[in-house]
């Protein structure tokens, strides 16, 4: 039985095949931007919410100024507020909230920060192999498992995570505002009554910017004109300007 062996021409169709691939991937269409796929009713209308709610915020800028914006996330607030206020404005600022909110803001930071220690004991029991007490630890694990809209809120903020601590006040507030700003839009101060923003087209500030921009993209306006339009103009305004010439010495009538 003779050898079996490669036809060359099956060789020459593989080479072929390769050499329109590398043009297809070469060629002006792959790298031709593809139209975006269209948003849908849903998205559209979050979307609208969403600048909607930051129109409000842009509005009032009051709202970051609310006492009860500790209650968010108070070792947050800790870390962001209280340890840059001097101790006259620490002071003025409990007066302001009552011995009641301090006390309570004072037991909340106590609880977040011994189910943060919890959860970071229980972490390094985890990578050495040991077990440890697993009743002491099923708030915290439960709360890592199923966040809630608060704690989603603080992760996609970018500034809970704090890599570097602000260098001072005012990079404090600014990190600290921009955490209530992404947790009003988000929709998570269960205090405000977001219907009265929602459902306001007043509030739609972008969305008639935008019908504004493309209506004068769109429109054709009738000052425009070429350079022949404006020649004529400038020669007939210098006729008009110019003065009518008298002619003297001619009665108008011819003597024979």
């Amino acid at each position: 039985m003779a050898p079996h062996s490669e036809s060359p021409h099956r060789e020459d169709d593989v080479s072929m095949q390769s050499s329109r691939e590398s043009q297809r991937e070469t060629s002006p269409e792959a790298f031709r931007p593809h139209p975006r796929v269209p948003r849908s009713q849903a998205e559209i209308a979050l979307i609208r919410v969403k600048n909607r709610r930051r129109e409000y915020l842009e509005r009032n800028p009051a709202y970051f100024k609310s006492p009860d914006h500790e209650f968010a996330d108070p070792l947050l607030y800790d870390e962001l507020v209280r340890q840059f206020q001097t101790p006259a404005e620490r002071e003025a600022d409990g007066k302001a909230k009552g011995y009641g909110r301090v006390l309570e803001g004072s037991l909340l930071r106590g609880e977040a920060r011994l189910a943060k220690l919890t959860e970071s004991t229980v972490g390094a029991e985890g990578e050495n192999g040991t077990s440890g007490p697993t009743e002491a630890s099923s708030s915290t694990s439960s709360a890592t498992t199923n966040p809630t809209l608060r704690e989603r809120i603080a992760l996609e903020a970018d500034i809970v995570a704090l890599s570097t601590p602000p260098s001072n006040k005012e990079e404090a507030t600014d990190r600290w505002q921009e955490f209530l700003r992404a947790r009003f839009v988000r929709g998570g101060d269960e205090d405000f009554d977001y219907e009265k923003v929602d459902e306001s087209e007043d509030y739609d500030t972008l969305a008639r910017q935008d019908e504004e921009d493309a209506w004068f993209e769109d429109e054709d306006p009738d000052w425009v004109s070429t350079d022949d339009d404006e020649d004529r103009r400038d020669a007939e305004d210098r006729n008009r300007s110019r003065p009518e010439r008298v002619l003297q010495g001619q009665t108008g009538i011819q003597d024979y």
